[in-house]
């Protein structure tokens, strides 16, 4: 289990390169100490998690953010596969996405997410949701160490 408050490995997977650099800048800008990996899209993401080239060196993240609409594989595959994994299932999964739909909402759920967050556009507000995310994973629950 993680210490509350050390740093985790997070696996970002996220194919809109001003949604990474936001995602970035809130980590930065929160003195979030935190290892940010990325993966733009599902095949990268699957890749990463598997040790596959060119990331066989790659850490088990302690947390996956994990976009929905993504090429190659989209979102819905990759936790699908995740969560369908022993290896790879007790990894927390927070589906963070633009997509508001209820539907996306229940298959993430019914996919075993362990949590969905609509992607605020203002920047301010994308800031306060990472930083909320960050926190809630880093100092409030206890993360299994692989």
């Amino acid at each position: 289990m993680t210490t509350q408050g050390e740093p985790i490995e997070v696996l970002l997977v996220e194919d809109d390169p001003g949604d990474e650099l936001m995602t970035r800048e809130a980590f930065e800008d929160n003195k979030i100490r935190n290892s940010l990996h990325v993966a733009r899209d599902g095949q990268e993401a699957l890749d990463f998690l598997y040790r596959r080239e060119p990331f066989t060196d790659a850490p088990t993240p302690d947390l996956i953010l994990l976009d929905l609409n993504l090429p190659k594989y989209d979102g819905r595959q990759v936790l699908e596969r995740i969560k369908s994994d022993p290896d790879l299932s007790h990894i927390p999964v927070v589906v963070l996405t633009t997509s508001s739909a209820e539907e996306d909402i229940l298959r993430s759920y019914r996919l075993h997410a362990n949590a969905y967050v609509t992607k605020p556009v203002d920047l301010d507000q994308f800031i306060a949701a990472v930083r909320q995310i960050d926190e809630f994973f880093v100092t409030v629950v206890r993360l299994p160490r692989t």
